[in-house]
């Protein structure tokens, strides 16, 4: 996959401009891993629930994988531990703990103890936490707060990943004739994983 073009398409779908470290990891070439035997290596076993968690919110399991068959966790994982400045890794950290510490607060249990619609009800709440203070403030924050950072890399990881691109997008390995100026619907009614 053209990586200039993932990071096009990832900031189309954000509806918005990726993070510079994002576009960093993705350049240095950060893929997601598929693995259902992820262990987490910089995440605590909490941490590492709550952001698989809130990846699979974000992109659940229906006719095709989700976030966490397809290693979206993994990817996020190493994408904070390895190519983040340490004020952004720093930062992602400390609102990871602030979104588990207020879930606690607010409930009286852990996230990894709510129903499943209480958990998707706990990162709504959050997203939209985040998108008002960011539209009160006129300006995108630097680093993203952790909830859409978290968004960020879940659909970065996803859409990077062969599932995502191959299932979910429409991908061709060895592209074809040009053919420009075409409606959606005549050349397969998805959006191109690879051009």
């Amino acid at each position: 996959m053209d990586r200039r073009e993932a990071i096009r398409r990832t900031a189309y779908l954000m509806g918005g401009a990726v993070s510079a470290p994002t576009l960093i990891g993705i350049l240095k070439g950060c893929t997601s891993k598929p693995s259902l035997t992820w262990k987490p290596v910089f995440f605590t076993e909490d941490q590492a629930y709550v952001v698989s968690q809130i990846a699979e919110i974000y992109i659940p399991k229906t006719d095709t994988p989700g976030a966490q068959e397809t290693g979206v966790p993994a990817f996020i994982e190493e994408m904070v531990s390895t190519i983040y400045a340490d004020d952004v890794k720093t930062r992602f950290m400390e609102g990871l703990d602030a979104f588990m510490k207020k879930i606690e607060e607010e409930t009286g249990d852990s996230f990894a103890d709510l129903e499943p619609e209480q958990q998707i009800q706990q990162v709504r709440n959050a997203h939209d936490q985040a998108l008002a203070d960011e539209k009160s403030s006129g300006v995108h924050p630097y680093p993203r707060p952790f909830i859409t950072l978290t968004k960020e890399l879940t659909l970065l990881g996803f859409f990077t990943s062969e599932p995502g691109a191959t299932q979910v997008l429409q991908y061709e390995p060895v592209p074809g004739a040009y053919f420009g100026c075409k409606p959606l619907s005549e050349v397969g009614g998805k959006t191109w994983a690879t051009s």
